[in-house]
C-alpha cells in the first residue's frame, strides 16, 4: 500500500477537490434538478425548538427526507403538521454540507386530502377525551336569564345579526361583541384570546362581566372550520368559568369545540335562543301564575271560612261558659265577710291563750341578764382594741420622732457646712485681705478717697491700714493716738437644742 501511494503515477489524471468545493457542487445539483417540488408522505419525528423553525420526516414504507420549515413560514400555516399525518409538502431540495445530507425547505405544507384531517381530528378528540375534558360532570349549566352575553364571531357576518335580531325578539339583553377571525391561520388563537378575555374581566368593572358566552361561525367546508378543531381553542373553551354555547356551523357540521362546550347549539340563531327564554311567554306564564294564585288563596280563604263556621256552631255560647264562674263568685262574696270576723276571732283567742302564760317577771330577769352579758362583753372588746390601737400607735410615734430627730441633725449639719463655706467666701471676697499686703483705705469725711483733689477738700482724712485706723486733722497733723481695739472674740456656735422626746 505504502508503494501505491508513493507512486506519482496512480491516478495522476484525477482533478483533486476539496471537501467544500464537492459538497457546494452537490448543492448546486440538487438544488439546480430539484428547485421546485411536490412530495407526499407521513410526517414522522416533529421537532420545535425555540428558534420557532420546525423539523420534521417526511416518509414512506421505503425512504425517509427530512424536511425543514422557517419560522416565517410556520406562523402562516393553517394547520400544523403532526405525527402520522398524510400530507402534500411543496418546497426545494438543498443539501447541509456541516452533516452530509440532503434536506426538503418547505414553502408551503397541508393535509392529503379531507381523509388525513379527520385522522388527525379523531386522534386529538381521543387525546382530549383521555384527559376527560368532554365529561359531562365538567359542563356548567346556562343560566336562565343572563344579563350580558358575549359573543365571539365576526362582526362583518350575518352570524351576529342574526343572534341580535333573535334575541332582540325574545328578550332584549346586553351583548358584548368581541371581533374574531373565524377563518385562517389566526382564527384560533383569537378565538381562544377573546374566551380568556371575557373570562378576565371583573364583575365590578367598567365592562361588565358576560353571565354567557356564545362562540359562533357561520357553515363551510372542513378547512374553513379547522380554526375550531385546534386544541388551543380547546383547552381555552374547557378553562372558561362562564358557561358557553358552541354554534360553529350548521346542524351537520362538528368541531372539536362542539364536545368541549357546555351547550351545543346546531346554529347561532339556535344558541340565542338556548340562551334567553321568550320575553312574551314569561310574562303570560306570570299572569298564568298570579292567576291561579289568587283562585289558589281565595278557595283557602273560603274553606278555611267555611270550616270556622262549622266550628262555631259546635262552640257553646260565651255566656253559658261564664255564668256557672259568675255565682260561683258570687256566693263566694256573700260568705267573705263571716269568713274574715270568725278567722278573726279565732286568732285573738289563741293570741290570748299565748300570752296568759309568759310571766312578766322572768322576762325581765332574762332581758337583764342578757343586758348586762352584752355590755360585758363589748366593755371587753372595746379595752382591747383601744390597748392594741395604742400599741400601734405608739410605736408609729417613736418610728417617726426618730426619724425627725435623723432628719434635724442632719438639716443642721448641712446649713453649719454651707455657713462656713460662705464665711470662707466673704473673708476671701473682703477687702481687709488686701490690707494685710500693704495697702490702705482713705476715707475724707466719712467717704472713701480715691483721688488727691477728693483728699485735699477732705476736712478731716483716715486711714485704714490691716492693724488698725488712723485720723488726721485739719492741716495734716496727727490725732493723738487711738487705742487699738480689742479684737473681739468670736461668738460660740449655738449648741442647737437637744431634740427631746415627746413622751
Amino acid at each position: 500500500m505504502s508503494d501505491l501511494i508513493d507512486d506519482p503515477s496512480e491516478g495522476a489524471n484525477a482533478p483533486e477537490f476539496s471537501i467544500s468545493e464537492i459538497s457546494g457542487a452537490i448543492k448546486r445539483l440538487i438544488e439546480g434538478e430539484f428547485a421546485h417540488v411536490r412530495l407526499r408522505g407521513e410526517v414522522g419525528r416533529v421537532s420545535r425548538p425555540r428558534s420557532g423553525h420546525l423539523y420534521l420526516d417526511l416518509k414512506d414504507d421505503k425512504a425517509v427526507i427530512n424536511g425543514i420549515i422557517w419560522k416565517g413560514v410556520a406562523t402562516r400555516l393553517q394547520v400544523q403538521p403532526e405525527e402520522g399525518m398524510e400530507v402534500v409538502a411543496v418546497g426545494r431540495l438543498t443539501t447541509f454540507a456541516g452533516q452530509s445530507r440532503y434536506q426538503i425547505v418547505i414553502e408551503e405544507i397541508r393535509p392529503a386530502g379531507v381523509g388525513a384531517l379527520m385522522a388527525m381530528l379523531e386522534k386529538r378528540k381521543q387525546m382530549l377525551a383521555a384527559e376527560g375534558l368532554f365529561e359531562p360532570e365538567r359542563k356548567k349549566p346556562l343560566p336562565y336569564l343572563p344579563h350580558v352575553i358575549g359573543v365571539v364571531t365576526s362582526p362583518s357576518g350575518a352570524v351576529i345579526r342574526d343572534i341580535l335580531h333573535r334575541l332582540r325578539d325574545r328578550f332584549p339583553r346586553k351583548v358584548l361583541v368581541w371581533p374574531v377571525a373565524v377563518q385562517g391561520d389566526k382564527s384560533a388563537a383569537e378565538v381562544a384570546r377573546a374566551i380568556a378575555g371575557f373570562n378576565a374581566l371583573s364583575s365590578g368593572g367598567a365592562l361588565p362581566r358576560p353571565d354567557l358566552l356564545i362562540v359562533a361561525r357561520g357553515g363551510g367546508s372542513v378547512e374553513d372550520l379547522w380554526g375550531f378543531n385546534e386544541e388551543v381553542v380547546a383547552r381555552a373553551v374547557a378553562a372558561s368559568d362562564i358557561p358557553l354555547i358552541s354554534a360553529v356551523g350548521h346542524e351537520t357540521d362538528t368541531t372539536l369545540i362542539d364536545f368541549v362546550s357546555d351547550k351545543r347549539a346546531p346554529t347561532p340563531t339556535a344558541a340565542a335562543e338556548l340562551a334567553v327564554p321568550v320575553r312574551l311567554e314569561l310574562l303570560a306564564w306570570v299572569n298564568e301564575q298570579g292567576a291561579r294564585m289568587s283562585t289558589a288563596l281565595t278557595s283557602g280563604v273560603e274553606r278555611r271560612g267555611q270550616r270556622l263556621r262549622d266550628l262555631a256552631r259546635a262552640i257553646p255560647r260565651a255566656e253559658s261558659l261564664v255564668e256557672p264562674a259568675r255565682q260561683r263568685m258570687d256566693r263566694a262574696g256573700e260568705r267573705l265577710p263571716a269568713a274574715l270576723r270568725h278567722g278573726v276571732q279565732t286568732r285573738r283567742v289563741a293570741l290570748s291563750d299565748v300570752s296568759g302564760s309568759l310571766k312578766p317577771s322572768l322576762l325581765t330577769r332574762s332581758v337583764s341578764g342578757e343586758r348586762q352579758r352584752l355590755e360585758n362583753m363589748s366593755a371587753r372588746l372595746n379595752l382591747q382594741a383601744v390597748q392594741a390601737d395604742i400599741a400601734r400607735k405608739g410605736a408609729d410615734l417613736t418610728r417617726l420622732t426618730k426619724r425627725m430627730g435623723e432628719i434635724g441633725h442632719a438639716q443642721l449639719a448641712t446649713l453649719s457646712d454651707r455657713l462656713e463655706a460662705t464665711d470662707r467666701l466673704r473673708e476671701t471676697l473682703s477687702y481687709k485681705a488686701t490690707l494685710a499686703r500693704g495697702y490702705a483705705v482713705v476715707r475724707g469725711d466719712g467717704a472713701v478717697v480715691t483721688t488727691q483733689k477728693a483728699a485735699g477738700a477732705a476736712k478731716a482724712l483716715e486711714i485704714e491700714f490691716a492693724d488698725g485706723r488712723l485720723a488726721l486733722g485739719e492741716g495734716g497733723q496727727p490725732p493723738p493716738p487711738i487705742s487699738k481695739p480689742k479684737p473681739k472674740q468670736a461668738a460660740k456656735p449655738n449648741k442647737p437644742p437637744d431634740q427631746g422626746s415627746l413622751f
